[in-house]
């Protein structure tokens, strides 16, 4: 059974991922808070905040065949409202706790003789969209740094791959989609006419993790119901 770690486990993506893995593989999940859902689940958990916390306490198998970072932001604002400190928070949150966790993870990962990482950017670091400015940049970072680890670490047969959402119905974007009528603004935006859930995403990173895609690295993958691709 392979062994794999999930960081921000306790909702939205990496909850939906937790439940859709819980059953074939073995989870250690890593999260700030332990949630009902979570605590149902057959994991090794340890809470921490992998990015102001020391992570010498967590629990990380000699043997790591997949590690997903799963934790991000959506900080929304014109340029001129947007301080340094937003941009500081948005690249800790989204770029150096997973330069932080992989530093970590990655003796473990080497063992594995095959492992796969799975990191989250967002459409809006591919399209420009207002207000997105400190997000996109600390999401577009995530895609370049994880092109020069996918590089690094091919020769350890260590695949990183990167999930490029649009607006997704977790938690983390309630606040976008708390109502009908914002639900169907954001759906009329895709192509598709339609909002992604966790379990699009999920359903694509357990792929990503499995012997299913060992020739597949380097690689940001939309799931974005056509959004960056596509002009109908």
């Amino acid at each position: 059974m392979k062994n794999i770690l999930i960081v921000g486990a306790s909702k939205g993506m990496g909850l939906a991922l937790a439940n859709l893995m819980n059953d074939h593989y073995k989870l250690y999940t890593i999260s700030r808070t332990m949630t009902t859902e979570l605590s149902l689940l057959h994991t090794e958990h340890t809470l921490c905040n992998v990015v102001t916390d020391s992570l010498d306490g967590i629990q990380i198998p000699d043997i790591l065949h997949g590690v997903v970072y799963c934790p991000g932001s959506i900080n929304l604002k014109p340029f001129n409202r947007l301080s340094e400190e937003d941009y500081l928070q948005d690249f800790q949150q989204n770029l150096l706790g997973a330069v932080k966790i992989l530093k970590a993870c990655l003796p473990s990962l080497k063992r594995a003789n095959g492992a796969g990482v799975v990191l989250y950017s967002t459409v809006a670091a591919k399209v420009g969209m207002p207000f997105h400015a400190s997000v996109a940049a600390s999401k577009a970072a995530v895609e370049g740094f994880a092109r020069s680890i996918a590089a690094e670490w091919a020769s350890s047969n260590i695949r990183v791959n990167v999930i490029a959402p649009s607006l997704t119905d977790t938690p983390l974007a309630a606040a976008l989609l708390n109502t009908p009528e914002k639900k169907e603004g954001a759906a009329k935006r895709h192509p598709l006419q339609i909002i992604g859930t966790a379990n699009d995403m999920a359903n694509m990173t357990e792929f990503l993790l499995s012997d299913k895609s060992n020739f597949i690295t380097g690689q940001v993958i939309s799931i974005d119901g056509g959004m960056g691709a596509l002009k109908v």
